[in-house]
């Protein structure tokens, strides 16, 4: 079922449906650990790849999960949609993130899990991204060629390299099992020199 193509979005069964997804997804990250900055920054670290696995995982879930629906019928991938690449902002956007994932210790959806935990500096972390988000929305307009430099066509990455979907989920998640095993050994081999 599409809720923006039905319209359920605005509708209170859309909003309901929302809300319990995003609490789920909120109780799961705190089971899995993400309410604690210091599970978050371990990656860095090379001591824990929990965050790289998770993310992995759920992106080659999505990928695979959404070619096995789309060719039974269930999902019309057509209608799902596909955000425009700016490639310049994109990668800036990116770089600062993660400056600020590391300095911080939060991302704002773990953050706000660190809230709801009673995670002192997650507030403080979301009070400094809400700030700097108010400060940027008046220069934007100042930044506006920066903001569409690199402007690629839309279309998934399977597209842009010519691929069908059901290859591209195929190789998400032959990427993601190599990931989760390489990591897996650098945390073993830091472990070993910890231990040393």
């Amino acid at each position: 079922m599409n809720l923006y193509a039905n319209d359920l979005l605005a509708q209170p069964i859309g909003l309901l449906l929302a809300m319990l997804v995003g609490l789920g997804f909120g109780f799961w990250l705190e089971r899995a650990g993400f309410g604690s900055s210091r599970k978050l920054t371990a990656i860095f670290y090379l001591h824990d790849f929990a965050v790289l696995k998770v993310m992995f995982a759920a992106m080659a879930t999505a990928a695979v999960g959404l070619q096995l629906l789309g060719g039974l019928g269930y999902v019309d991938l057509d209608a799902l949609y596909v955000p425009e690449s700016i490639l310049w902002p994109q990668l800036v956007g990116g770089l600062l993130f993660g400056v600020g994932f590391v300095a911080g210790g939060w991302c704002p959806g773990t953050a706000a899990v660190g809230v709801a935990s009673g995670k002192l500096d997650a507030v403080l972390f979301l009070i400094g991204a809400g700030a700097g988000s108010l400060a940027f929305a008046p220069l934007q307009t100042s930044f506006a060629d920066f903001l569409h430099a690199g402007t690629c066509s839309v279309g998934s990455l399977p597209a842009q390299l010519g691929v069908s979907g059901p290859v591209g989920a195929a190789a998400l998640l032959v990427v993601a099992l190599v990931a989760f095993v390489g990591a897996t050994k650098v945390e073993r081999w830091m472990q070993r020199r910890s231990q040393a």
